[in-house]
């Protein structure tokens, strides 16, 4: 792999744009000029959105925007000195070093293995001086290959693994240094969204962290290389954990009762000596006072917790909530889906007769369909299939709340969590057989997080080392779902069956204005952030009302998913109209992602707005919000009713109202391109000049 970065891919003094966008633009331009891009635009897609999840500026000056993505065949670098700097998020200003990494989306572990090399070489100052100190391309090309093609820096996670070498402390580090006579131990996890850069960056500087303060440090990396997990011994002899993590610890339960240091992946750039001695000083005194970190990224929190996820509660409570909806949505999908389906084949009176028919007819004993007018073709055939379609929609269905409670409680406690919370989630919808209210995906809500909160506070008791392997499986499942069970049923059922029974009889009784500012208020919702935890509330309100609606079009809950899925429609095509209606407005990968965009708007896939959003926020989110406001007050005002889930306007036989559904559609797709038209037709950069720009630039 010596051809990973070459003299063509390499800029010196460079002035490429003003914005990072326009220096991955101009350095993916690199990678395809030198003929190592099959698809310049789809690298710059992927890399803009891996841009969008954290900034990839680093202190010292250093950016390395990464993806991976099938834009490429092979793993390159493209590497530019800026001149003049340009801001990629870091707190000490801009970066004069940008390396584009890209790798190929299927790339095997060897590929990955290289790229990881570079990422711990960029933490280390000798390597970064000379590429400052470069005077051509061809010596920083060999700089770069001189570092990817030597023997790794560290092992990790295995428990044969040499310490790193003990050196005095150079830092502040006093709590962190120890006598010769007991060397201390600690272990840590590093991971972020990709797993190609930071994470290994991250192990890197708290490698050498912990060999500055004289402490052996074994550190697991979760990234796309690969991880060897942290042998339980090294994990039971650790005196501490340090996570350093902008997505979640793959299980996460071998290190229960652990002190544990966490925060944001990039924390250590900066402040590693710092995490090692709070790990140290939590291992000596677990009782210590809390000190606030300074991490970054989807994992930025309170930088010292024991025993804790190390998240802000606002992050906290992000993490927890769609961790809960992303698990809920297969099902929801799945059911409901089948259920449209089921009236496809057998008529929306197979509802009632559905057992039955499975019951005592079969495939070669069709039933009669005189009690079903509307089944497809007025076939016995066609009634059956509708049947046990509708018989397995409605078993899926019966998973969305518990689902939903039970990965609220595995977001918060880790896999001891799952069990209490699918009983507390089972709860919210079956008190009502033993005639008390359900509380419906209000009391799911409730009931996972107190399930997680018990599952959690149970894996912190000390206990003797003989019941340690009692607790995942047996103690803490029993005590928190007889405890969290105990208040669901004996404290919170009966307040929240009739907040859930107010709120069912305040949607059953909208009609007029109040029907059209709940469509207005779902429309904002779904396209505000395009997939993001607003989005999948509105989405959640409307599919868990979908459960339990009946089957009259007047049903408003019908009404409510219509609103919802209609207005998460309109973003990506209302940037695909604008793109061909002002082309001159977007650039070369804005128009292409346009393309697609029709499709994925269609098809009910409101992140096909992303890109746009990402490139330009200020513009793009309020254009798409109006015109999403403006199909959900439609569609409530035309009364449009779906029975299906997900699909768009692939289940057309699902819709009430279809004339209204397509105006109320159309509506907020034309408002939401003028509005995005004219709001970047104020003060906006002319893009195909910057596309016109961009060959010159990248050949600076």
């Amino acid at each position: 792999m010596s051809d990973l970065i070459s003299a063509d891919l390499v800029r010196l003094d460079a002035e490429l744009g003003s914005d990072k966008h326009d220096v991955i633009r101009a350095l993916a331009r690199v990678v395809g000029d030198a003929g190592r891009a099959t698809d310049v635009d789809q690298l710059v897609e992927d890399a803009f959105a891996r841009e969008a999840t954290s900034a990839t500026g680093l202190p010292g000056g250093i950016a390395i925007p990464h993806c991976r993505t099938a834009g490429v065949a092979e793993p390159v670098l493209a590497f530019a000195r800026l001149a003049p700097p340009v801001d990629f998020g870091a707190k000490d200003g801009p970066a004069d070093l940008a390396f584009l990494i890209s790798a190929p989306a299927g790339g095997d572990n060897t590929h990955l293995q290289l790229l990881t090399k570079l990422a711990r070489a960029l933490v280390k100052p000798a390597f970064t001086d000379a590429l400052r100190a470069a005077t051509s391309p061809e010596e920083v090309a060999s700089l770069v290959t001189e570092v990817v093609g030597a023997a790794p820096a560290a092992k990790h996670a295995t428990p044969a693994a040499e310490p790193a070498p003990a050196a005095p402390a150079t830092t502040a580090t006093t709590p962190a240094t120890t006598t010769p006579a007991t060397k201390r131990s600690l272990v840590a996890v590093t991971a972020c969204p990709t797993g190609i850069a930071h994470t290994y960056m991250a192990a890197e500087a708290l490698e050498a962290a912990a060999a500055r303060a004289g402490v052996d440090l074994q550190v697991e990396t979760q990234g796309s290389a690969g991880a060897t997990p942290l042998a339980p011994e090294t994990i039971a002899a650790a005196d501490a954990v340090i996570f350093a993590v902008d997505v979640g610890v793959r299980d996460r339960h071998r290190f229960a009762g652990k002190p544990l240091v966490s925060s944001g992946v990039k924390r250590p750039f900066d402040q590693a000596d710092a995490m090692i001695t709070e790990a140290l000083a939590y291992a000596d005194d677990p009782n210590a006072p809390r000190v606030e970190g300074s991490g970054s990224g989807a994992g930025d929190a309170s930088a010292a917790t024991t025993g804790g996820s190390g998240e802000s509660w606002a992050g906290r409570t992000r993490r927890v909530l769609m961790t809960g909806v992303s698990y809920m949505i297969p099902f929801v999908a799945a059911g409901g889906l089948l259920i449209a389906l089921s009236f496809l084949f057998g008529g929306y009176e197979i509802v009632g007769p559905a057992g039955d028919i499975a019951k005592n007819n079969s495939i070669w004993d069709l039933p009669s369909t005189a009690d079903l007018p509307h089944a497809l073709f007025d076939s016995g055939l066609m009634a059956y299939i509708g049947a046990v379609l509708f018989i397995l929609g409605a078993t899926a269905f019966k998973f969305l709340v518990p689902a939903l409670a039970g990965y609220i409680a595995y977001a918060i406690a880790d896999r001891p969590g799952i069990a209490p919370g699918f009983v507390m989630g089972a709860l919210a919808v079956d008190l009502g057989g033993f005639g008390i209210a359900q509380s419906g995906f209000l009391g799911g809500i409730v009931g996972g997080v107190l399930a997680g909160v018990l599952a959690l506070w149970v894996s912190r008791w000390p206990v003797p080392s003989w019941a340690r392997g009692l607790m995942p499986v047996m103690i803490i499942p029993l005590v928190s779902t007889l405890v969290a069970g105990w208040i669901m049923v004996a404290v919170l059922a009966k307040p929240l069956g009739w907040l859930m029974t107010q709120l069912s009889d305040g949607l059953n009784s909208l009609n007029g204005g109040s029907a059209i500012i709940l469509g207005v208020i779902l429309g904002l919702m779904m396209a505000f952030d395009m997939g993001g935890p607003l989005n999948k509330v509105a989405y959640a309100f409307a599919t868990t009302g979908l459960a339990a609606a009946g089957t009259a079009s007047d049903s408003p809950e019908l009404k409510v998913m219509a609103a919802v899925m209609l207005a998460g429609m309109v973003p990506p095509i209302a940037l695909a109209l604008a793109t061909v209606m002002r082309p001159q407005l977007f650039n070369l990968p804005e128009r292409e992602n346009g393309k697609a965009g029709w499709l994925l708007g269609a098809s009910f896939i409101t992140e096909g707005a992303i890109p746009f959003a990402a490139a330009d926020p200020l513009r793009v989110i309020p254009g798409i919000m109006l015109g999403s406001a403006v199909t959900g007050g439609l569609s409530m005002a035309l009364d449009v009713a779906v029975r299906a889930p997900h699909g768009g306007i692939f289940v057309l036989f699902a819709v009430h109202n279809i004339l209204g559904y397509f105006i109320a559609l159309f509506a907020g797709v034309i408002v939401g391109a003028a509005a995005v038209i004219i709001l970047k037709s104020i003060g906006g950069k002319d893009p195909e000049l910057a596309d016109a720009e961009q060959p010159a630039l990248v050949n600076a």
